[in-house]
């Protein structure tokens, strides 16, 4: 049978605002986000018998229907209805629950995967509305461009062109809950929102619009995110921010050396995760 092996990208988040509680007990948010290349590669094989086999073997992901990748294939293998099954194998880069939006990578490739293997053709639109049953973050990936996200995420519009720029991300391995930063945050009033540049010109550009509401929780929780980015800054990153609700911290350097050098100082005797990468 037909096999795909495709690369699911992690992404950051150069904005993060948090606009208000909705009924349904979601936030309407406002994020720009931007994918870098760090990634997970997924192998997709169709089997003549139909059922779905996700494996993955990092602990925290589980292998069965209770991974979102296994979500993503049953939902398309049920469009399709042509009596097959799918192997998937994820070899995991990206750390797990660590705000780069991995596990939503993981099925937006999926479905982008499978909707080719199975030739159902589907839109983009049409694989963003299925990506958005699945989770608030799975349609960026999809949509596979640096984006406005608003609404839950759902609401998807390309940001003017930025500059390349390279990346170091830092984890310090703390779990940290999203539901738990959601719930605790503050909501301020909100009058009006930050005007974001209608050109990007240089890496000073994408840092003058960095913020995260989210931080307000996560670092007083889990100070070692205020010390990750401070060394960043003090390494030479042009700006340091923690990425969705944590625990991971990016910061943004003009060439590789500069960041593989302060990739050097952060793991120096600490065990900590970190790579360097390209936005993409």
């Amino acid at each position: 049978m037909k096999s795909l092996t495709l690369q699911a990208p992690a992404k950051v988040n150069y904005r993060l605002d948090v606009i208000r509680r909705r009924p349904d007990g979601y936030h309407d948010l406002r994020m720009v986000m931007q994918r870098v290349n760090l990634c997970d590669m997924i192998t997709i094989t169709l089997t003549e018998t139909p059922g779905i086999t996700v494996t993955c073997g990092k602990n925290g992901v589980p292998d069965g229907p209770g991974n979102i990748a296994w979500k993503a294939a049953k939902a398309l293998l049920d469009l399709a209805d042509q009596g097959v099954g799918a192997v998937i194998d994820i070899a995991k880069n990206i750390p797990v629950a660590a705000g780069l939006g991995g596990g939503s990578s993981d099925a937006a490739t999926v479905l982008m995967g499978m909707n080719e293997l199975l030739g159902l053709q589907l839109s983009e639109q049409r694989l963003m509305e299925i990506g958005l049953t699945l989770g608030a973050d799975v349609p960026f990936f999809v949509f596979q461009k640096p984006a406005l996200a608003e609404g839950v995420g759902e609401q998807l519009a390309p940001m003017p062109a930025m500059p390349p720029v390279w990346v170091l991300l830092v984890n310090p391995g703390v779990h940290v809950s999203t539901a738990w930063v959601y719930r605790s945050l503050q909501l301020t009033n909100r009058d009006g929102l930050a005007k974001l540049p209608e050109l990007f010109r240089s890496i000073e550009d994408i840092c003058s619009i960095f913020s995260n509401d989210l931080e307000s929780v996560t670092i007083p929780a889990f100070p070692v995110i205020a010390e990750i980015k401070e060394i960043m800054l003090r390494e030479g990153a042009a700006g340091a921010m923690m990425s969705g609700s944590g625990p991971t911290v990016f910061g943004l350097f003009r060439d590789r050396e500069s960041a593989e050098r302060a990739r050097a100082v952060l793991t120096a005797d600490t065990g900590w995760f970190a790579a360097v990468a390209e936005t993409i």
